[in-house]
């Protein structure tokens, strides 16, 4: 890409977002996605303005069946990143080189440095769509289309960090039925039996192991029990979510509740697998050569205990990947989301690197 070509159609004339920057071009699509909103289930504008930054530079792009930016070419390496944001009104500036607005950390400034690093490479791209809900994006991907030689997934890992791992996620349902009786029966109704299910779960996982990465987080979200309409019986419901480390497997930990199980029953949702990298892929490499090329700085490789789409990836396709982007992670979601745009800049020089590398292998 011709970092001092112009974007046709972007909506930013403030001369602070271009001021000496290498990649002028690649700030203006992150600005006018940044002022797009994006929220998981509308991501059809923001779509539309990625898909229009391709056409831009004459490349293969299309919009697919559940909303995925698609720009496929050298699948030597596939970046890809999400389109859609969580909900959050933040005013979108550029103050003292730092762009504030929803998404500029999560994940818009991953998904744009990846979009300049496509172009200028000739690598393949696709913006994915419900990252954030369903991840629905990222599950047709995997079904509609082969493994590429390695992947690079955006997400906020700050320009000179790696992501190798991540949790895994399975989440359920737990339901119970008893018959309705007086309290002063002794005998465990459904709502008794729910907290004491849950309780045992909770218990046997309730020791920390090497940090939280490789603990398995429970957590109950919502708790409904009462009489039934007709009131003849009490019912409990209970939904449910694990974080899963790679030590196990999601079968492991459906085993243990699904043992704890004295009555009633768990209907389970379709599960995130957890994925942990080796640092000696030629990603990983890659990564960690073209980092130190920026003023030698040493590369950080991370291990996240939260989910990504990464994870489907490594689920379904045989080949090397990581995580990369820039932004400071602790930011997503914030109300005070931001992104220094010092940084987007030299996650693109990361990536075309990283690119240009395992293009060449």
């Amino acid at each position: 890409m011709n970092a001092g070509t112009t974007h046709d159609g972007h909506t930013e004339t403030n001369a602070d977002l271009v001021a000496g920057s290498d990649w002028p071009e690649a700030r203006r699509l992150l600005y006018d996605m940044v002022s797009t909103p994006s929220v998981s289930g509308e991501e059809t504008d923001a779509a539309e303005v990625l898909k229009a930054f391709f056409e831009a530079h004459d490349r293969e792009v299309w919009i697919d069946d559940v909303g995925n930016v698609r720009a496929p070419a050298d699948d030597a390496v596939l970046l890809t990143s999400h389109i859609d944001t969580v909900p959050g009104d933040i005013p979108v500036k550029v103050e003292d080189g730092v762009l504030w607005g929803r998404g500029s950390v999560d994940a818009t400034g991953p998904l744009c440095s990846m979009a300049a690093a496509a172009i200028e490479t000739g690598v393949s791209f696709v913006g994915v769509v419900g990252e954030e809900t369903s991840s629905r994006g990222a599950w047709h991907l995997v079904e509609d289309r082969d493994a590429p030689d390695a992947v690079i997934n955006g997400e906020p890992s700050g320009w000179d960090g790696v992501t190798l791992g991540y949790r895994g996620f399975l989440d359920g349902t737990y339901v119970s039925t008893s018959e309705l009786g007086h309290s002063s029966r002794p005998e465990d109704n459904a709502i008794q039996s729910a907290v004491a299910w849950w309780s045992r779960v909770a218990d046997f996982f309730d020791e920390e192991y090497d940090g939280v990465f490789d603990t398995v987080t429970t957590k109950p979200v919502t708790f409904d029990g009462g009489p039934t309409d007709d009131g003849l019986a009490v019912e409990a419901t209970v939904d449910v979510q694990f974080r899963v480390p790679p030590r196990l497997t999601i079968d492991d930990v459906r085993e243990v509740a699904e043992g704890e199980l004295t009555r009633g029953s768990v209907h389970w949702n379709k599960p995130i697998p957890p994925v942990m990298m080796s640092p000696r892929t030629e990603v990983a490499r890659a990564f960690r050569v073209a980092i130190r090329g920026i003023d030698g700085t040493k590369p950080r490789l991370l291990r996240k205990t939260g989910t990504s789409d990464m994870n489907i990836f490594a689920g379904t396709w045989d080949c090397p990947m990581a995580t990369y982007g820039p932004g400071d992670s602790d930011l997503d979601h914030a109300p005070d989301e931001r992104l220094e745009l010092a940084e987007f800049d030299t996650s693109i020089d990361v990536l075309v690197a990283v690119c240009e590398t395992l293009a060449d292998d």
